[in-house]
């Protein structure tokens, strides 16, 4: 008899609490919108699937020495695996359409606002009940705004490595969400005449402005904002493969053997931190409020700002591109460029949302490093 009762209480059904049952049902959730819907399936997959190993019970995933323990302190904990990512993100990236119109820099940064807006409003949601958020803390929500995943991942290792998976599910979530967050918002926002804006042809760019580019960026970083510099130096390092146009091996193997592997080990990383006694609290709750503001403040800024820029500037610019300023590369400039195209089925913004997109990039990764050069 005593044989029996061991083995059944080794049982996973002994075992369960309904906690770890509803955040096994989490990761379902997650499953069904990489497979089902196709929302970011990339990075949800190996989230939602290591949100259910990491809630097994008795299964010691999570626990030291465990799998997922070993991944989330070898590649998550130490930062190692965002700047990977970076790496590969920097060796996808085209920043031709940012060379040939530098004014769209502007349009990323703008989309910036709604993190700096977000941290205000975390801070002021410590006057609710049950919410006790940090400043470091704070800072790590505030990041989601950018819709950049990799740099939020980095900024909350560094600042809150305890919120770690609230933030990054909230932050690929809103990513994946991004065809139905954000064009309800930019139509509110502009007209249909705004929305029909065509605009100029980009010039050509050329081979040497495209590898001097990166090293310009990363010049400036270095000598202005050094606490960005792990993410804007691989992302430029990567670029750097990509146009130098002598390296075509190590570029592939960046923008495909190298990210893909990494994005595995990120997601199972972070679906660690699923794990029911991290997961299920009202701060959590708080986080994901917060983050959906972050990213709809993000894009009106980015829009509101080309909407100035357009009475400003001789050329025409199409208010739609700014939304494109969060660093969701590239749906939110495929975005962009749908609703554009519900206006005028002849207008391409694709190409001209690119140069925001790629400029939200750089400007999540420099609001992290401020963030983090006051707070560290």
């Amino acid at each position: 008899m005593q044989g029996l009762m061991t083995l059944w209480l080794d049982t996973g059904l002994a075992a369960f609490s309904w906690q770890q049952l509803l955040m096994m049902a989490v990761g379902g959730l997650l499953l069904y919108l990489a497979i089902v819907r196709g929302f970011e399936p990339l990075l949800l997959l190996p989230i939602g699937f290591g949100a259910v190993l990491s809630n097994i019970p008795n299964g010691g995933f999570n626990e030291p020495g465990g799998l997922l323990d070993y991944i989330y302190q070898v590649g998550i904990g130490s930062g190692v695996f965002p700047l990977l990512i970076f790496l590969g993100v920097g060796a996808l990236t085209d920043f031709g359409a940012l060379i040939a119109n530098p004014k769209t820099l502007l349009l990323g940064a703008a989309a910036q606002f709604g993190i700096f807006g977000t941290l205000m409003g975390a801070v002021l949601l410590n006057y609710l009940p049950g919410f006790d958020f940090t400043l470091k803390e704070a800072a790590s929500i505030a990041i989601i705004g950018g819709a950049d995943g990799p740099t939020a991942i980095f900024l909350t290792t560094r600042l809150a490595p305890d919120l770690l998976g609230a933030i990054a599910v909230a932050a690929y979530s809103y990513m994946a969400l991004v065809p139905l967050i954000q064009p309800p918002i930019m139509r509110a926002l502009t007209t249909r005449e705004e929305r029909a804006i065509r605009m100029k042809q980009l010039r050509t760019v050329s081979r040497q402005e495209r590898i001097l580019f990166p090293l310009l960026v990363l010049m400036l970083c270095v000598i202005f904002l050094p606490a960005a510099s792990p993410l804007i130096g691989m992302f430029c390092f990567g670029n750097l493969l990509r146009e130098s146009g002598v390296v075509e091996r190590l570029s592939s193997t960046a923008q495909n053997e190298l990210i893909n592997l990494v994005t595995i080990f990120l997601g199972l990383g972070v679906g660690s931190k699923l794990s029911a006694d991290k997961f299920l609290n009202l701060q959590t709750l708080g986080i994901l409020v917060l983050g959906a503001i972050a990213f709809a403040m993000g894009t009106a800024a980015g829009v509101l700002m080309a909407k100035l820029m357009n009475r400003i500037c001789r050329e025409p610019i199409n208010p739609l591109i700014g939304a494109a300023g969060v660093s969701a590369v590239p749906m939110a400039a495929r975005v962009a460029n749908k609703v554009g195209q519900e206006a005028d089925t002849q207008n391409f913004l694709l190409m001209h949302a690119m140069g925001p997109n790629v400029a939200g990039v750089l400007g999540s990764a420099v609001a992290a490093g401020v963030l983090l050069a006051l707070l560290k």
